[in-house]
């Protein structure tokens, strides 16, 4: 597969494990306290923020949409959009590789680009998610009409796509099989008509005729297609026109001519039939053409965010609700959650939340306190420009309810970048508290987010136990960032051979040979249970104590064990120190990990 170079291109591809995690630090919250969980806009360097969200979000994000800048040589208030080029690449690849980590598996991500950069960026992406992970370039439509300085004027921009994951098995992505079909048109119904038919008209409703040949053209031709079908009111047998060959196979034709689904003219005399596809049986959707000139312009989104601030607010090529709102509806159902880097003047996440997704918004600089919040607060407060009212926001309810800010406008959080977790020497910042390092040790041993409230986890809240690690919650992430599933169910590898050098047996062995372990049901085994001695979870915080791994430590964690989901897991336990000998680990089946020294920030 092509792949591009660039100065500075080694470095850009260790940049986000060198990027330090940082504290999100709550600043306000807006709305209802409860609904505002669901939502959040973070102030600063998306780098950072997107490195920062990886524990809490790893693999959760349904749809991902940025309209990051586009490398015009223009100078914006907001930022400087005139980069180098190899700059502007070492800037986006870590981005690219961050948000790969944080989409779901059959999650897909939307770039907004134009033909500054989008080509290159194509080919960048492709190596970041996988040439087979390519969805489709749609072109929007941006303005109504070229623009006089050039002799072609541009007037659409790339919209590039990419799923997270594809089976094998199938010609789809993920994302594919699950992207919603656009609502029917008035013009895509009236197709379906009532035709005459000599023995009247067809009970099962209207319906379009398609055709029943194939052309021949190109190699397409097949004999075996060619054969009679004889007209059931002239008892004429015909044939498919010269050139071509029936679609369908004999014993298909046969059952369409006997369930009365070939259609034979008005008169019955057509000597070629038609196969009927009923209203009643069609697509409750359309597919989505790959050009889009109905989905808003940069004016109307100047004129969207001009009626929020009474200006243009300094946002030269903002996006249109109506575009986002086209993707979304694609891309995601109402309770996904979605996430936007360079959130710009909160669109997307302005039309998330009137469409009943969650969001998480970043954006850099002072305007994501001065546009991006003030915005959202227009919109749980019910805000009725963009598409409030195609979608029923700040309207009447269903049921004729008048519009309640308090109960209909949902909320979200405000939060800033903090400090490090971790400084240079690896130590961990004092504000740090054992949720946090709990949600890092998790990814670090499952490659997963950190829901403490997952039943799944099994994690025991006010104690060590932050969860029992399942084969099938994980990926084995290679030296060189790709991914090795480990089974979710068996494994044919003799337990004596499927180890880690630092995490043990992957499986228990509990078949008495290989094709066993194969062929019996499905049932996930724990890896380990993980435990944390920190912050005195143990409710003694002296360095003697709970953060470290003693005689009567062990004696509680292993007492706390056996009443786990998992009691015959062997136990991982990260602390501070341990005052045990490697016979006495052994023996107890712990693997010990130190903090902060084993607790990596990648």
């Amino acid at each position: 597969m092509p792949t591009l170079d660039w100065l500075g291109r080694p470095d850009a591809f260790t940049t986000a494990a060198r990027v330090p995690s940082r504290l999100l630090e709550p600043v306000s919250t807006h709305g209802d306290a409860q609904a505002a969980q669901r939502n959040l806009l973070i102030q600063g360097d998306n780098l950072e923020a997107l490195k920062s969200l990886l524990p809490f979000y790893r693999g959760q994000v349904k749809c991902i949409f940025i309209d990051p800048p586009y490398n015009t040589k223009s100078a914006f208030e907001h930022y400087d959009d005139n980069l180098e080029h190899a700059q502007w690449l070492t800037m986006m690849l870590p981005r690219l590789q961050l948000l790969r980590e944080l989409l779901r598996e059959d999650g897909s991500i939307w770039v907004s680009l134009d033909d500054n950069e989008a080509h290159y960026f194509k080919v960048l992406a492709d190596e970041v998610f996988g040439r087979h992970n390519f969805v489709i370039d749609l072109s929007w439509q941006k303005r109504d009409g070229p623009p006089n300085d050039r002799k072609i004027g541009l007037i659409h921009d790339h919209i590039l796509v990419w799923a997270r994951s594809k089976d094998s098995s199938s010609k789809k992505t993920s994302a594919e099989e699950a992207f919603n079909l656009m609502a029917r048109t008035e013009k895509a119904d009236a197709q379906y008509r009532v035709f005459g038919e000599p023995s009247g008209p067809d009970p099962r409703g209207p319906f379009r005729k398609i055709d029943t040949t194939a052309n021949g053209k190109g190699g397409r031709f097949v004999e075996s297609l060619y054969y009679p079908v004889r007209n059931p009111f002239t008892g004429q047998d015909v044939f498919p026109r010269q050139g071509t060959c029936w679609r369908h196979s004999r014993v298909d034709m046969e059952r369409l001519q006997s369930e009365g689904r070939l259609y034979w003219g008005v008169s019955g005399t057509a000597t070629t039939p038609m196969r009927k596809l009923y209203k009643s049986e069609a697509k409750q959707g359309m597919s989505a053409p790959s050009i889009w000139a109905d989905a808003g312009l940069n004016q109307h989104a100047s004129a969207e965010v001009e009626g929020l601030f009474g200006s243009k607010a300094s946002f030269e090529t903002p996006k249109p609700e109506a575009l986002l709102q086209r993707i979304l509806h694609i891309a995601t159902n109402e309770g996904d959650l979605v996430l936007d880097s360079f959130l710009g003047s909160g669109t997307t996440a302005a039309v998330a939340h009137k469409m009943g997704r969650r969001w998480i918004g970043i954006e850099m600089g002072e305007h994501a306190r001065t546009h991006c919040l003030p915005r959202l607060e227009k919109v749980i407060a019910g805000e009725g420009g963009g598409i409030s009212r195609a979608v029923g926001w700040g309207q009447p309810r269903p049921d004729g309810t008048p519009w309640n800010a308090a109960l209909h406008g949902g909320g979200f959080r405000f939060a800033r970048l903090g400090e490090p977790i971790f400084d240079a020497a690896g130590h961990i910042h004092p504000d740090v508290r054992f949720a946090t390092l709990a949600a890092f040790v998790w990814q670090q041993e499952t490659g997963r987010a950190y829901d403490p409230q997952d039943p799944a986890t099994g994690a025991q809240a006010g104690t060590p136990l932050i969860g029992i690690h399942y084969e099938n919650m994980s990926c084995l992430r290679l030296p060189d960032g790709r991914e090795s599933p480990i089974s979710s169910e068996t494994s044919d590898t003799p337990a004596s051979a499927s180890t880690s050098a630092d995490n043990g047996p992957l499986f228990a062995p509990d078949a008495p040979d290989a094709v066993a372990a194969v062929t019996r049901p499905a049932v996930p085994r724990p890896r380990a249970a993980l435990y944390l001695l920190f912050n005195g979870i143990l409710g003694d915080r002296r360095p003697q104590g709970g953060n470290v791994l003693t005689r009567d430590v062990l004696t509680a964690l292993l007492t706390l064990h056996a009443q786990s989901p998992a009691p015959d897991a062997p136990l991982v336990v990260y602390g501070e120190a341990c005052r045990l000998g490697p016979e006495r680990l052994k023996q107890a089946r712990v693997t010990f990990r130190h903090i902060p020294h084993d607790v990596r920030a990648g």
